[in-house]
């Protein structure tokens, strides 16, 4: 196979017989956001808005550099954005807007936390 064929023939994480340091298993207790993730694809998918064969693709469509940098649930929060920007179910400027929201709220939250001196 020339290298240009197994570059098509090869989806980004599709890394199997490829060189490589051995995998890390690591067993850890799943972060909030990472659990919330998690449930939004259970979500989308019961109300058959994203799929699980659409979530693979929309993953692999990252590429095989932006798989290689985000982590696992990195990877599900954007292909669903790609998704849902593709459907038409959800702007840049709505998602923009909804982060900032939150940001807005958490900052509060953290600042309501603090001691006072």
């Amino acid at each position: 196979m020339t290298a240009t064929e197994h570059l098509v023939k090869r989806l980004p994480n599709d890394i199997g017989g490829l060189p490589a340091e051995p995998i890390q298993r690591v067993e850890h207790e799943l972060e909030p956001w990472e659990k919330r993730c998690h449930a939004l694809a259970d979500v989308l998918d019961f109300h058959k808005i994203i799929n699980t064969e659409e979530k693979r693709r929309g993953v692999e469509a990252l590429g095989s550099e932006m798989v290689g940098k985000l982590s696992y649930y990195e990877r599900w929060i954007a292909a669903f954005a790609n998704i849902l920007f593709q459907k038409g179910v959800l702007t840049p400027g709505e998602l923009a807007r909804k982060m900032a929201e939150v940001e807005a709220r958490f900052a509060e939250e953290a600042a309501d936390r603090k001691p006072c001196p």
